[in-house]
């Protein structure tokens, strides 16, 4: 992930969407499913320990998912269903089809647990929050409770996944998208660090190596070394080769990510561009030195993430099964 224009259009932009976001919000809380439920958030830990150990990465993936799923209609679920023939999906689009399929299994998996324990009452939206924050901590993050009854979406279509912020965005560009969220700078310095974590496919960052802004030559802006590295990696035209994104610590959520980024290593131009102002490069030498600092914002940012344009009550609906939309 990675993410403005400043200027008073977008602040103003940013004030109206918080608002539209706190209203359908209110109604999400800690301990949602504690009488209907109880049992909801033990039940999406027990699997993902078991999803752990068949696959020691998934949760950088599930992670993703989560903000996926946010970014576009909000946070809703849209991003687990499945294409029908009159209708092409989100997980189609490029960004998307990066997944996995043990990802979608995997909330598959919990969700008929879910079901089978409490019929038609937690939300494939919220297994989605439950599982990020999960993972999250899994690697080493901190814990953090996750307001919980969201509703799950009635659409999902893979136009509006130009909603996802691109590896490829600077700075400005990313601002504006993360404040159409109601989302700051901050907020994008502080969940870029979800980059510590999981793995990424060379085409999501060749032309850095290759073709950058069209010159036919590398990114001047990265690492020498570390550039010749990703060469070896990602020959010319490679389009499976997966890279760790935080070489040194890929499956530990520490503060490495930034670390790198502080000398040139940035994977995408995404992660590179935090250090373009002073404002941001300080957050990110700060997180770089104090990661129990970076932990502690990431769970509260990943809260306020979570509240991005919730469904509650009449205004969705709670799907049986997380692939297919309920139209009742």
């Amino acid at each position: 992930m990675a993410l403005g224009r400043g200027g008073s259009m977008w602040l103003s932009l940013a004030v109206v969407l918080c608002m539209s976001i706190a209203g359908s919000a209110s109604e999400i809380k800690v301990g949602f499913y504690s009488d209907s439920c109880p049992k909801a958030e033990d039940i999406v830990k027990t699997e993902l320990d078991k999803a752990f150990k068949a696959s020691p990465g998934i949760g950088a993936d599930l992670v993703r998912l989560h903000f996926h799923d946010c970014f576009v209609r909000g946070c809703e679920a849209s991003i687990l269903v499945d294409s029908t023939k009159g209708n092409i999906a989100e997980k189609e689009s490029p960004p998307n089809e990066t997944f996995e399929d043990e990802v979608f299994d995997v909330i598959d998996t919990i969700k008929k647990r879910l079901e089978s324990t409490c019929k038609r009452t937690v939300s494939c939206a919220d297994i989605i929050a439950f599982a990020a924050r999960d993972s999250v901590v899994h690697y080493g993050g901190k814990y953090y409770s996750v307001p919980s009854g969201r509703k799950d979406g009635r659409k999902s279509l893979i136009n509006e996944t130009v909603d996802l912020p691109p590896p490829t965005f600077n700075l400005t560009q990313l601002t504006a998208m993360f404040a159409r969220k109601g989302l700051n700078r901050d907020d994008l310095v502080t969940l870029s660090g979800a980059h510590t974590i999981g793995v990424a496919h060379c085409p999501s960052f060749a032309d850095r190596l290759y073709n950058y802004s069209g010159t036919l030559k590398g990114d001047p802006s990265l690492d020498y070394v570390y550039a010749k590295k990703l060469k070896r990696e990602c020959p010319p035209g490679n389009t499976v080769n997966e890279v760790d994104m935080d070489p040194q610590s890929s499956l530990t959520f520490d503060s490495g990510f930034y670390k790198a980024v502080t000398t040139h290593r940035g994977l995408f131009t995404s992660d590179q561009t935090l250090m373009s102002t002073y404002a941001t490069s300080n957050k990110v030498y700060q997180y770089a030195k104090n990661p129990n600092l970076f932990k502690k914002a990431f769970a509260t940012s990943m809260v306020k993430m979570g509240k991005i344009g919730v469904l509650t009550g009449k205004q969705g609906t709670v799907r049986a099964n997380c692939r297919v939309i309920n139209y009742s």
